[in-house]
């Protein structure tokens, strides 16, 4: 979705004043105003693909891109994660966007769209007026504000906001959420599925409307090819003139190859869960638990839950809270990871482990019922906590029991 270029900074102001001229000029000829999709890349913020504007008078050929983001700038990483990441709008020759793209493999698609002189014109005023320096930041947002959202923006401001959106050709998207979409494109990239199931409450959980579909640049150009408005007489026309693929990019896409099998998380987390049944097994027959298992596992769940604790209560992402797998996920987790190595501290990790268990048991329904949709590779670990919880459990009653003997 992202387009770097620190280089634009030095000519945007040249392409704002190159943009106001074509909204002034007196040409007979109104400006071609076409949407263009570069499908997925390789890397992780590639997925979804990228959406740009193209503009085409008075012999300029200028892309507009709303994906434009800067890693040199301050603190990049820590505003990306609370959630305070500033993308900007930049314009420059679609010949440099176009082989940008088109050297990585991508499959780029132009749709042409089907405006009136007065709407086209429009459009490129509004261009103009996001170009200018007070205007081309904006707060970016994964799924509600980004490099698709903003030209959507753009032509429905141009219309008259009477687009009728059309259906993707998917099975079943109609009844897809923000999530379900991510998992479509995410597919050859389980682990960063792992990852945003993991951080992302249920706020994106409910069934979203074909507009908000439109949020993955590669679903908006499959929905826009359908999409109809009225014209002056009322009548509803297509929205895009013309198609055409501009690169055919790789065959079989520009994504890397599907993580093989055994490296995925799924399978990671049934050796783990298989692990901790045949170690719970002995520690049952033995009656004493397995320390190491026991940092080890809820060690990655305490630094896990540190994580979730600052995307719930300090990061503005709106879809990171609630989120309920905090019930399993919390810095909690540290109790028996540390403290089950100090004999004096026993009975307050006796007392986690009685509190951990109720909450994994509760937490359970919430994800079979859909109420915040997890990952298929979260129940094996969770039954693998719940599994070591009631071991100590286990083993703590049968060492009370033994001492009450003795004592009686």
């Amino acid at each position: 979705m992202v387009e770097m270029g620190n280089k634009l900074k030095r000519i945007l102001t040249a392409v704002v004043t190159c943009v106001v001229a074509f909204a002034t000029m007196a040409e007979p000829t109104s400006p071609r105003v076409s949407l263009i999709t570069c499908h997925a890349g390789e890397e992780v913020y590639e997925l979804c693909g990228h959406t740009a504007l193209r503009i085409q008078v008075g012999g300029e050929d200028i892309a507009v891109n709303y994906g434009i983001f800067d890693f040199e700038s301050p603190n990049f990483l820590y505003r990306f994660v609370k959630g305070e990441t500033d993308y900007m709008v930049g314009a420059y020759s679609f010949e440099r966007f176009f082989s940008s793209y088109a050297r990585d493999g991508r499959r780029i698609v132009e749709q042409e769209l089907n405006l009136t002189p007065e709407q086209a014109w429009l459009t490129v005023d509004l261009i103009t007026e996001n170009l200018r320096p007070e205007n081309r930041v904006y707060r970016y947002n994964y799924v509600k504000d980004n490099c698709a959202t903003r030209p959507i923006a753009i032509i429905e401001k141009a219309v008259g906001d009477t687009i009728s959106w059309g259906k993707a050709t998917m099975s079943n998207c109609d009844q897809w959420s923000f999530r379900d979409e991510m998992r479509h494109f995410h597919k050859n990239y389980p682990w960063y599925q792992f990852g945003i199931d993991l951080c992302l409450g249920n706020g994106i959980d409910y069934p979203i409307t074909t507009r908000e579909s439109a949020f993955a640049p590669e679903m908006l150009e499959k929905i826009i090819q359908t999409a109809t408005v009225r014209d002056s007489t009322g009548t509803e026309i297509p929205i895009i003139s013309t198609m055409r693929v501009l690169n055919e990019g790789k065959a079989g896409g520009a994504t890397l190859p599907p993580t093989p099998w055994y490296l995925t998380p799924l399978t990671i987390s049934l050796v783990t869960l298989i692990l901790v049944v045949i170690v719970s097994r002995h520690d049952v027959i033995r009656r004493k638990e397995s320390r190491w298992i026991d940092s080890i596992l809820f060690g990655i769940a305490g630094i896990s839950g540190c994580v979730l604790t600052f995307l719930i209560f300090v990061s503005v992402h709106e879809a990171t809270s609630p989120n309920w797998l905090y019930l399993w996920l919390n810095p909690l987790c540290f109790i028996p990871a540390i403290l089950v190595w100090v004999k004096s501290c026993k009975k307050a990790v006796t007392m986690y482990h009685y509190a951990n268990f109720v909450a994994l048991f509760l937490l359970l329904p919430l994800l079979l019922f859909d109420v915040q949709t997890g990952n298929v590779a979260f129940p094996p670990l969770i039954f693998a906590e719940l599994m070591r919880s009631a071991t100590y459990i286990y083993i703590h009653l049968c060492a009370t029991k033994k001492i009450n003997l003795l004592i009686g």
